[in-house]
């Protein structure tokens, strides 16, 4: 028994998701604590502690709670799970409880939901790819392991078709690889359709599962993606994996950190959210990355709505500031039937360099260059009319069609090796004059068959 472990019944407020206790001595920040209340046991984090008064943050929420009956034991130490290969295979919800009929998930470790910050000189640069099957970020976006690179979307975009997508079939290039999935408020036919989309991989015994829906405690939704990212740090770091940590909806996370922020009567930042929401995000995203002298890696994938397509919103603006680029979708492009609505050219991946080859590197240029000037000619179209196009600019427009319904357009279960992917961008290219592929190199050009 924890000797630092204390109990305290002076119960005096309790607000939304939140208890105030008072007459309290020897209790933390971060300290996990149990709520007896009515013969059920709640659970709770320690947010704030001032002379004698704790707020506790039920994960539950408080909801039927008597304050003259309820009992909140402190356990002395933050909040600690069960790590290990056991979580594999299993689905529960955002606090990590079982939903899938299994037992409990138990492991050989334990460790601390908050995480531990990683020693930045062991820290090792993102390298080598994390290949989706999806040619819109394999071919123009790399993800690299390591890295985190946030989905910017809307709503009505299927971003969590394609988080599934990517989720069922990613991969490592053969190296051990693990995927973690955090769903943050999703409506129960959602949560349904991630469950049926990944079940062969969580049958394969290669991914975990975290739903929380959208009618579960809003303080269950700080947690989730904790919970993930403490799951898939003992993956990588200790059982030596290669951990894709897929996130979704980041903006309902936080919308609950905001809620909790109102509940303790903090002074609002822009757009009601708390002044600190940078650095909450940045205690997640920072988490993912490699370590020297250890094989795993954890590579986080963040997807979150832009409230009206707003990229200035505060939730995509501080994202932008703490990622390593962005894969944005297209309300046009998903408009024209295709899926995924990538907009490459709104699309960066600022490690691609560390996780793809040369040739790589070259066709991705080549292509991202003769999409903006497609995207020129077509505003030029509007202006003219396509006959007062030049014979070049109705070449960038042949091009940018065979692109959208060739290298782009892909279906929800298609899995398409790399090699497909350079094979589709080159047939897109070569709708080009051969003068106009200026960024590839001879050798190249001449071994794909494209004439001077």
């Amino acid at each position: 028994m924890n000797p630092l472990a204390v109990s305290f019944s002076a119960v005096r407020e309790l607000s939304g998701p939140l208890l105030v206790v008072s007459g309290v001595t020897g209790v933390g920040w971060d300290e996990f604590a149990e709520i007896r209340t009515g013969g059920r046991v709640r659970h709770g984090l320690v947010l704030a502690v001032a002379d004698d008064l704790a707020v506790v943050q039920v994960l539950e929420g408080t909801f039927g709670m008597d304050p003259a009956a309820t009992t909140v034991h402190f356990a002395g130490r933050p909040l600690r799970i069960d790590v290990g290969p056991g979580w594999l295979g299993r689905t529960c919800n955002g606090r990590g409880v079982p939903i899938d009929d299994g037992p409990p998930v138990l492991g050989p470790r334990r460790s601390a939901v908050a995480g531990t910050p990683m020693n930045p000189t062991r820290r090792q640069p993102p390298a080598e790819p994390v290949l989706t099957g999806v040619s819109a970020i394999d071919g123009l976006t790399t993800l690299v392991r390591g890295q985190k690179l946030p989905i910017f979307s809307q709503a009505g975009l299927p971003h969590l078709q394609l988080a599934t997508q990517i989720a069922a079939q990613s991969t490592a290039g053969g190296e051990p690889f693990a995927v973690v999935f955090g769903g943050l408020g999703l409506t129960h036919a959602d949560a349904d359709a991630v469950r049926d989309a990944l079940a062969a991989r969580a049958a394969a015994g290669e991914l975990t599962i975290l739903l929380n829906t959208a009618d579960d405690p809003v303080i269950e939704r700080i947690l989730t993606p904790r919970l993930a990212l403490t799951i898939a740090e003992d993956l990588a770091f200790v059982e030596g994996r290669h951990v894709l940590v897929v996130l979704t909806d980041m903006t309902s996370y936080a919308e609950a950190v905001r809620e909790v922020s109102a509940a303790r009567g903090e002074i609002p930042g822009r757009r009601a959210y708390p002044g600190y929401l940078y650095s909450d995000l940045a205690s997640l995203y920072e988490r993912c990355g490699r370590i020297a002298g250890r094989p795993g890696s954890v590579t986080v994938l963040p997807v979150l709505t832009m409230p009206a397509g707003d990229i200035t919103h505060p939730v995509p603006d501080l994202t932008g500031y703490i990622t390593e680029g962005q894969v944005v979708l297209s309300t046009e492009i998903a408009a024209a039937g295709v899926y995924p609505p990538v907009d490459a050219l709104s699309s960066l991946s600022r490690l691609m360099r560390h996780g793809a080859r040369p040739d790589h590197l070259d066709v991705a240029a080549q292509v991202m260059a003769a999409l903006a000037r497609a995207r020129q000619a077509a505003e030029l179209a509007d202006l003219v009319g396509p006959g007062g196009l030049s014979e070049a600019d109705r070449n960038y427009r042949r091009f940018e069609d065979r692109y959208l319904t060739g290298l782009l357009s892909q279906s929800p279960d298609e899995c398409r090796p790399l090699e497909e992917t350079m094979r589709l961008a080159w047939q897109a290219l070569s709708v080009l004059p051969r003068r106009e592929l200026v960024l590839l190199p001879e050798h190249e050009l001449a071994a794909h068959g494209i004439a001077p």
